[in-house]
C-alpha cells in the first residue's frame, strides 16, 4: 500500500523483454535505504517487487497483465521515473491511499501554466473516468493529486511547483501517455451496490443488514442504505 507521495525520481537503467514480459532494471537512492528482496516499490504508481538489488538501483519483474494494462511497457531508456516504497505504519499519511494496481492510462491532452501553478488536462477512457470525482483523489504516474475539474472525456488536475520539481510531471509533454489509478473507495462501494449479498433486511431490525446471515432479499441497495440513515 502506498499514499502517492513520491520519495524520488529514478531513471530506467535497463529493460529486458520476454515475449510477455519484462525485466526492469530502475536506477536509484532514497528507496534502497533498507531495501530487501521481496519489498514493494511503487513504479510510475505501479506496485512492483524487488528481485534483485545493489548500492546504484534495483530489478523488477514486469508481468503480461502490467504491460498491457500500464505505461511501463513503452518507457524508454534513462526515463525518469517516480519510486515510492510501501507507507509504514508509524508515518504521516500525507496523500491518499494508493493500491498501486492501474486501473489504466491516460493521455495528456494539454498542458497550461496559471502563475505559480501548471494545469494537466488528461484524456481518459469512460471505465476509468466514471470513478473520478471533482475535488476527489487520484494518482497520475503514482501520485496522489486532486482532481479540479471533470467533464465527458476528460479531468484536469493543477499542480504546485514543488510537486513538478520532485516528480517527473516536469517532463511531460502533450500526448504523453500516464499511469491512472482511481481511489479504491469508490470501486468498493459501486461492488457493494450492485453485487447481491447472502442475506436480507428484514423488519426494522439494524442486525439483519445484508451479510448478518439473514435469509431472503436482494443485497444492498440505494433504497436499503436511504432507509438506515446513509
Amino acid at each position: 500500500m502506498f499514499t502517492g507521495i513520491i520519495e524520488e525520481t529514478g531513471t530506467l537503467g535497463g529493460i529486458r523483454k520476454g515475449q510477455h514480459s519484462a525485466v526492469l532494471r530502475i536506477n536509484a537512492r532514497k528507496v534502497l535505504e533498507g531495501v530487501k528482496t521481496g519489498d514493494s516499490i511503487a513504479v510510475n504508481g505501479v506496485c512492483l517487487t524487488v528481485t534483485a538489488f545493489d548500492a546504484s538501483g534495483f530489478s523488477a519483474d514486469v508481468m503480461h497483465e502490467t504491460l498491457n494494462r500500464s505505461s511501463l511497457g513503452s518507457l524508454s531508456l534513462e526515463s525518469r521515473l517516480n519510486l515510492e516504497r510501501a507507507m509504514r505504519a508509524d508515518g504521516r499519511f500525507g496523500g491518499h491511499i494508493v493500491a498501486g494496481h492501474v486501473d489504466g492510462t491516460g493521455k495528456i491532452r494539454d498542458i497550461r501554466r496559471d502563475d505559480n501553478a501548471v494545469w494537466y488536462t488528461i484524456h481518459a477512457e469512460p471505465a476509468v473516468l466514471r470513478y473520478i470525482v471533482e475535488k476527489g483523489s487520484i494518482a497520475i504516474d503514482g501520485i496522489s493529486l486532486t482532481v479540479a475539474r471533470v467533464n465527458s472525456d476528460t479531468f484536469a488536475v493543477s499542480v504546485i511547483p514543488h510537486t513538478a520539481s520532485v516528480t517527473n510531471l516536469s517532463d511531460r509533454k502533450k500526448g504523453d501517455t500516464v499511469n491512472l489509478e482511481n481511489d479504491i473507495i469508490g470501486k468498493y462501494v459501486e461492488r457493494l451496490l450492485t453485487f447481491p449479498a447472502p442475506g436480507a433486511v428484514s423488519g426494522n431490525s439494524l442486525s439483519s443488514r445484508p451479510g448478518t446471515g439473514t435469509s431472503g432479499g436482494a443485497g444492498i441497495s440505494r433504497e436499503m442504505l436511504a432507509k438506515y440513515g446513509f
